[in-house]
């Protein structure tokens, strides 16, 4: 039984890193294909003509918000069973549900930049002065930055819940965990920033950013190669 475990945890690392990697890797892509297509409200013709460019960062983002909770689902069952007291549980459940809610949040943010792009196509064919719709544009290019903000913001909620989930058992190297603990509150700063610079990827919030996806992708690659270790015992006092 002890075998069929370690092989469980064995397999369900492999699954957890891969979809880390997959999670960061579509977020990149997304970035990448829309660039700055959405950052100006008054540019609609180029959102309109890049059309291709904003489905293809759609789709990835799609993936990173499904492969988000994907990780959470993956990961629980570990939690679950390592968890011993009844505010462990309770630690590994909110987790659970901070990353489906951070999915669910993801969701609705390609649902704002579809919106974005569908008033950047009727702006186009009726040949309307882009400024005519600069209120309408704002809000939706508000609404689309704001939702991912939140995502992270409920990324970092549960990413701090994992890594002491994570400190208590020791299934990961404890500088790792405390990696995470220290990044969480730094990317949690950097999203709350956006009211005040008005640019979700400036620079210092870029500087804060770094260090939790950094930490996400040695998470990652140590899942894969490494694998959970066996579960500390409870020291009974």
């Amino acid at each position: 039984m002890r075998t069929i475990a370690l092989r469980t945890d064995r397999s369900t690392a492999i699954a957890a890193g891969a979809l880390y990697v997959a999670a960061t890797l579509s977020g990149v892509l997304a970035a990448l294909a829309l660039g700055t297509l959405a950052s100006d409200p008054l540019a609609l013709a180029d959102l309109a003509a890049g059309r291709a460019r904003v489905l293809t960062a759609a789709f990835f983002e799609l993936v990173m918000a499904v492969t988000v909770a994907g990780v959470a689902l993956v990961i629980f069952p570990v939690l679950w069973s390592d968890a011993h007291t009844q505010g462990r549980r309770g630690l590994a459940v909110w987790y659970l549900g901070s990353r489906v809610t951070e999915g669910a949040v993801f969701l609705i943010g390609i649902l704002g930049l579809l919106s974005l792009l569908a008033l950047a196509r009727t702006v186009a064919d009726s040949g309307a002065a882009p400024a005519t719709y600069l209120p309408v544009a704002t809000a939706l290019k508000a609404f689309f930055e704001y939702s991912f903000v939140l995502g992270q913001t409920v990324f970092c909620v549960g990413a701090f819940m994992l890594y002491t989930l994570l400190f208590q058992s020791r299934r990961v190297p404890r500088w790792l965990s405390v990696w995470g603990l220290i990044a969480a509150p730094l990317m949690l700063i950097a999203g709350l920033l956006l009211p005040f610079t008005g640019d979700p990827n400036s620079t210092v919030s870029s500087i804060l950013y770094a260090p939790m996806a950094l930490q996400e992708m040695v998470l990652a690659v140590w899942l894969i190669a490494r694998g959970f270790a066996a579960p500390q015992p409870e020291v009974v006092r």
